[in-house]
């Protein structure tokens, strides 16, 4: 039995949802039917009633079509992860096989474990410098890390408090952190030396993919200090592992207010520059949506031509429905810690996505407003 998300697994969940799943729902990407919409574990207290309210959560967005789920290292201390573990065990009890389910986290950010200790200065230095995990030079603004030491240890600790033996995609977090301190080429060997990590990750079945979970690296300007080139991150893995290299998903923002993965060309690709979106389809590379309602700021208030184009009952389902029909995207995710979150968005999984003419339509009245 596999240990990670398959396309006979997520095949059968799909079809669990046969007959209640609109049509567009699923989407086949890298040999897999991923959900439109994904659950992501950011926002909340460190506290064991948010660890309990994230858990049910997880199980109910599963069990309503969502076969996409995220965390990080760092979310809530390490919190989110484990909630999510225990999502998993019922889930396993419930009847659903890990094979069905995309696992994603991140590593990159120092974190501490479960609460902020009283000495943060004092707990990093003994549980990664002492250790020998963290060296001098290793810690970029104070609080990011791509050294395989560091990521291996992050790895092994995600891995158990997630109670599983493989991560489907396991992301560098925001590695454009460093870039304000770190040379570009610098950079980029430390990208490189990471991906040498991540692909033996992958050789050892500790993960099934990587790639990188962003938040300004590829919406800029080219001449920002913290844009990427996604081609020239692809090509980073390709001299690591040939055109068989495992980057093959990338997270950023994209919702109403954040659009610029779709309508910033800022990738220079085939001598044309283009927007992520196309360059990641080009890449083979699939790309996920975060901050998809901004923290809840695009749940109400939307202007009246995005209602007027997209439909819904209400403003959040708007957003939603926006991201995951912007094309080249494949999952919109979505923080969800209440099982009445899921409940009002979830109710997607039983309507298309916007048709080309609704979207269309949406870009032309927002340039009229």
């Amino acid at each position: 039995m596999a240990t990670f998300a398959t396309s006979d697994g997520t095949t059968k969940y799909a079809a669990r949802f046969a007959g209640r799943a609109a049509a567009g729902h699923f989407r086949e990407q890298q040999g897999l039917w991923l959900s439109s919409l994904g659950i992501g574990t950011y926002l909340g207290e460190p506290d064991e009633r948010t660890d309990r309210a994230y858990t049910h959560a997880a199980v109910a967005a599963v069990e309503a079509g969502v076969n996409v789920i995220d965390s990080a290292i760092n979310y809530r201390f390490q919190r989110s992860e484990r909630s999510i573990g225990a999502a998993l065990a019922e889930l396993l009890r419930r009847g659903y096989s890990r094979e069905e389910l995309l696992l994603c986290t991140k590593g990159g950010f120092l974190t501490p474990d479960g609460e902020m200790p009283a000495d943060a200065s004092e707990y990093f230095n003994r549980e990664y410098v002492e250790t020998g995990i963290l060296q001098e030079g290793d810690v970029a603004a104070g609080c990011h890390s791509m050294a395989p030491r560091f990521l291996a240890d992050q790895l092994e600790r995600s891995r158990r408090n997630l109670g599983v033996e493989t991560i489907d995609v396991y992301y560098l977090h925001n590695p454009e952190t460093q870039l304000d301190e770190v040379p570009r080429e610098m950079f980029h060997s430390r990208v490189r030396a990471a991906f040498e990590f991540l692909e033996s990750a992958v050789a050892a079945a500790k993960i099934h993919f990587y790639g990188m979970a962003t938040w300004n690296a590829f919406r800029q300007t080219e001449d920002s200090t913290d844009y990427l080139s996604l081609a020239t991150m692809e090509s980073l893995a390709r001299d690591v592992a040939g055109g068989s290299h495992h980057f093959r998903f990338v997270q950023l923002p994209c919702n109403l207010g954040m659009t610029e993965a779709l309508t910033r060309a800022n990738q220079k690709l085939d001598a044309r520059t283009v927007p992520v979106v196309e360059a990641a389809n080009k890449l083979g590379i699939t790309l996920m949506a975060s901050a998809s309602m901004l923290q809840g700021q695009l749940s109400r208030g939307l202007p009246s031509f995005v209602k007027a184009a997209l439909g819904m009952t209400t403003d959040a389902e708007r957003a939603l429905q926006f991201v995951r029909s912007t094309p080249g995207i494949t999952t919109a995710l979505v923080g969800m810690n209440r099982i009445e979150h899921v409940g009002t968005n979830l109710s997607l999984v039983k309507v298309e996505p916007a048709s080309q003419d609704q979207f269309s339509r949406l870009f032309e009245r927002g340039k009229q407003a």
